[in-house]
């Protein structure tokens, strides 16, 4: 359970700790995410390298974003935010990303799946969000919106393709 030094006015203690839990879970998704995009930037070959390659780096610049956002939010509703690798590794509910030096499509194949989880995810925070704090809903709500952008862009990549 969370340790709280304040709240926000209006929220309650019972809901803030809700809510900082679901968001230090998506800051581990969002920090973890950023580090797997860069992964994949320096690891991807092929004959679409350079589209692929040039495509994650934006994204990776908005996951850093969305992270620092998540972590405010976290101090703004009177918890510490944790943002070191042990307690990431530690907490996560998912598994490490595993390709390594490989075809554009095979990165956007497994990218594609990282995506699915974390949407996923992040619509259950929304959820949650929307039953305690719009402001916490809203912030995530446009966080999801720019990642479901991004993996459209993956799957625009993908379509067609003959993998």
């Amino acid at each position: 359970m969370a340790d709280l030094s304040y709240t926000v006015p209006g929220l309650g203690t019972d809901d803030s700790v809700r809510l900082v839990e679901t968001l230090q879970d998506r800051l581990h998704a969002m920090n973890d995410l950023q580090l797997t995009l860069k992964h994949a930037h320096w690891n991807v070959t092929g004959p679409r390298f350079i589209a692929v390659h040039e495509m994650i780096d934006p994204q990776v610049e908005d996951v850093r974003g969305y992270a620092d956002d998540l972590a405010e939010r976290i101090a703004q509703l009177g918890a510490s935010p944790v943002g070191t690798p042990g307690r990431l590794v530690s907490e996560r509910s998912w598994s490490d990303y595993t390709v390594g030096k490989a075809d554009t499509q095979e990165h956007l194949r497994a990218l594609d799946a990282v995506y699915d989880g974390i949407i996923a995810s992040n619509r259950k925070s929304i959820t949650l969000a929307g039953e305690l704090d719009p402001m916490t809903e809203d912030l995530l709500i446009e966080q999801t919106r720019g990642m479901e952008k991004f993996q459209w862009f993956m799957r625009a990549h993908l379509e067609g393709s003959e993998g």
